[in-house]
């Protein structure tokens, strides 16, 4: 069958779409108690992942750190600069992961005392914090490369040569 057999005239008025009634009226979004909850266990797993993303991190800094003091390596200097803008964005992303969950909370009492606008704003913001701290973490593991690309520079620029 070919396309113009089915595009003809008589055939048009089947191929209409019509507006469905409830697009024609507006109907106001409600919020259940259970839909900001689904955000707990989230929540939970990415404050586990990202603390234990900055006790390592916090280890590696204070590790470069006395080697730095001993051996006055401009290469671990750089390093530990790297690590502590890393350092920086776990914060952040800790911070709104934080905000988010308390706005959840928030969310989940004005649903129940049936302030649904409030309710509704609250998960929203919610729903946009975490958003911002998964974006967060993304930069953080596009720069977690950084410290690594360091070292590979140097070995790099050694060319496998003995230090003095």
């Amino acid at each position: 069958m070919i396309y113009s057999e089915i595009l003809t005239p008589t055939a048009l008025p089947y191929l209409q779409l019509t507006q469905p009634s409830s697009f024609a009226k507006f109907q106001p979004m409600t919020l259940e108690i259970s839909t900001p909850a689904l955000l707990f266990p989230a929540v939970s797993l990415l404050f586990l992942a990202y603390t234990n993303r900055f006790l390592h991190l916090s280890a590696l800094v204070r590790n470069l750190y006395h080697d730095w003091i001993e051996l006055r390596d401009e290469a671990l200097k750089t390093q530990i600069d790297n690590l502590r803008r890393r350092l920086e964005l776990i914060r952040w992303m800790q911070l709104l992961g934080a905000m988010s969950l308390l706005l959840c909370v928030i969310s989940m009492v004005t649903v129940m005392m049936e302030f649904q606008t409030v309710g509704i704003g609250a998960f929203t913001l919610a729903l946009f914090l975490m958003g911002c701290s998964l974006f967060i973490l993304i930069l953080e593991i596009w720069q977690s490369g950084g410290a690594l690309q360091v070292l590979m520079d140097r070995v790099q620029s050694d060319d496998g040569k003995p230090r003095k």
